[in-house]
């Protein structure tokens, strides 16, 4: 019986480890959505496009080969990019194919993403929307890009995240909300084991039902 779980969250929620580990657990591969627009950013950064333009992002979708492992996506210039880009409905519409794709593979699969469960798999067997305060998720991004050895500031961080949430959750193209039939897995005091844990109950509570 196949098995689609989709994740869903905002940027730092812990959503990305959550279904990494979900995927270990459940022997299931594993798309970061995510990192499909940080590879369109980054594509359109490096040969200078505007990223207020459409077209030109749009035209760099077709320019990620090879981008999808590179150190650089994590930046928090080309994330900044990326939340940008994936309000143009033509950008949207020019990866669905592909992550459904994904999603409809044989035995199924762990996507995580902003509307995973609202868009890309609607049918999901198990959904979860995995937040966190935005202070937390700004300490852990912070955290993550200073391990990186890239210089960041704390409050640039927060300020970034705040700005990020209003983008995602306003655009008109598939906008961040928890989909009807959700679980919600609020990780603000969780661990990132016992946030997986919770993660793992959740999706069998589901399977179950």
């Amino acid at each position: 019986m196949s098995l689609v779980i989709a994740v869903d969250g905002p940027a730092a929620s812990g959503k990305g480890t959550v279904a990494r580990g979900l995927a270990r657990h459940y022997g299931l591969p594993h798309l970061d959505t995510g990192k499909l627009y940080r590879a369109v950013a980054l594509s359109l950064l490096r040969w200078g496009g505007d990223p207020d333009s459409e077209f030109a992002a749009l035209r760099a979708v077709h320019e990620i080969s090879g981008l999808m492992d590179d150190p650089e996506l994590k930046s928090e210039t080309v994330g900044g990019i990326a939340s940008r880009i994936s309000a143009y409905p033509a950008v949207r519409a020019a990866l669905l194919e592909r992550q459904r794709e994904f999603a409809g593979q044989p035995g199924g699969a762990v996507l995580d993403g902003r509307d995973i469960g609202t868009v890309i798999a609607p049918q999901a067997t198990a959904k979860l929307f995995v937040t966190a305060a935005v202070e937390e998720r700004a300490k852990r991004r912070h955290a993550e890009l200073t391990a990186a050895g890239l210089p960041v500031h704390l409050e640039d961080v927060l300020i970034d995240l705040r700005a990020r949430d209003e983008r995602d959750s306003h655009r008109s193209a598939a906008p961040l909300v928890m989909a009807d039939d959700a679980l919600l897995l609020e990780t603000t005091t969780m661990g990132p084991d016992e946030a997986l844990a919770e993660a793992i109950r959740l999706v069998e509570s589901r399977r179950r039902s």
